[in-house]
């Protein structure tokens, strides 16, 4: 049987980014490709379900918002443009590095907001700007304008590689290392991994487990091959567990479970998500991890039995075993965690479900991927079979 087009998990968060933000449920729609009658009607079942969580505020209220909002958006995006500047706008620097550098930052801030937060005149800049620059200085400058829009986008995270295939997907073409020579003039480093954090606890008792995927974490059909892990993220109320489970044919999280435990039952909630949304095959999924005790449980063979699940298991502390795993952990806390002060588990565990579901399912362009996205590659393959 085919997988719900879109899971509940998906849903809820793509309502949540309208009742949560200022933003129209059209605005949410284009973006993350779901119909606006569709998306209006999950907003309202779930206002419905939830008239707690939906604040009624006065339109005078609603206009003094608004004005809060952009008087803060505006001190924001002067810090920012300060912030790039890296001395330019300095006494003393020349006025046409300044103009330069405002060119180059047009698209993202206002020119009257930019010449007054630099102290140049506005006037002075347009009639700099009508003096006939080269081809090149105009290409690189709008190419450079398309990378700093897209590395934003990737809040931060993507380098030149990734960069250059979302170019590529936009129309533009450029050669990788112009983009690389255009992201450092402009100081636009990624994110870096950061050491790796505890580990579960090793059973002594799993050699009935064979490695059936032996670091093959590769396979042509969704539902065949996963893999699975628990990772720790910490909160300032305590520790978060996170359990996922992926598919190696789409690079999808399709299951996921959080807590404040990481008992078996944890792990048993992670490959149900994926169960309940027809992610598995009975008689044909393979379900890979390491050699934790919860993976090797008693209770957790009971439930892959029941739903015909294969079990298969790395070598112990052979992090190699589970690398593909490992990855999309280093992934998560080098993009989102180690980025984030979380208060509460509470606000960790949104914050994380929202991060899978729109931002690493949904949005990111993945290498192995050919530079598309779990979702791409997982709706492409489900289309092409009820085509046949």
């Amino acid at each position: 049987m085919a997988p719900k087009k879109f899971s509940p998990e998906f849903r809820e968060q793509v309502v949540r980014a309208v009742i949560d933000s200022s933003r129209t449920v059209a605005e949410v729609a284009r973006e993350l490709h779901v119909g606006p009658e569709t998306l209006r009607n999950w907003v309202n079942a779930y206002r419905r379900a939830h008239p707690e969580v939906v604040a009624v505020i006065s339109q005078s209220e609603r206009v003094e918002l608004e004005r809060l909002r952009k008087e803060v958006r505006e001190l924001r995006q002067e810090r920012e443009f300060l912030g790039k500047s890296g001395g330019l706008l300095r006494q003393g620097v020349p006025v046409n590095a300044k103009y330069a550098f405002i060119t180059g930052e047009e698209g993202h801030y206002s020119v009257r907001n930019m010449c007054r937060w630099a102290k140049v005149s506005t006037s002075g800049y347009h009639d700099w700007k009508t003096r006939p620059p080269s081809a090149t200085a105009l290409w690189r400058a709008e190419l450079g304008e398309l990378i700093e829009y897209f590395f934003a986008d990737s809040d931060a995270t993507y380098g030149y590689r990734r960069i250059h295939a979302d170019l590529a997907r936009a129309g533009r073409h450029a050669d990788p290392q112009t983009i690389r020579s255009i992201m450092a003039e402009r100081g636009l480093v990624a994110a870096q991994p950061s050491r790796k954090g505890p580990r579960t606890t090793i059973s002594s008792d799993a050699g009935a487990i064979d490695d059936l995927l032996r670091r093959d974490f590769t396979a042509t059909e969704p539902g065949t091959k996963l893999v699975g892990d628990i990772t720790y993220i910490r909160t300032w109320a305590g520790w978060v567990y996170l359990a996922t489970v992926l598919d190696c044919a789409t690079k999808k999280a399709v299951g996921y479970a959080m807590a404040d435990h990481m008992r078996t039952e944890l792990i048993i909630e992670a490959l149900d998500m994926a169960v309940r949304n027809g992610r598995t095959r009975p008689g044909v999924t393979i379900f890979h991890s390491d050699r934790g005790t919860q993976y090797t449980s008693d209770d957790f063979a009971k439930y892959t039995k029941t739903h015909q699940i294969t079990r298969s298991v790395g070598r112990t502390g052979i992090c190699y075993d589970n690398a593909w795993a490992e990855s999309f952990n280093a992934t998560l806390k080098n993009e989102r965690v180690h980025r984030t002060v979380y208060a509460t588990r509470g606000r960790a565990i949104a914050d994380i479900t929202k991060w899978i579901e729109l931002r690493y399912n949904h949005k990111r362009l993945h290498s192995a991927l050919g530079y598309r996205t779990p979702d791409e590659v997982e709706n492409e393959w489900y289309t092409t079979q009820h085509a046949a």
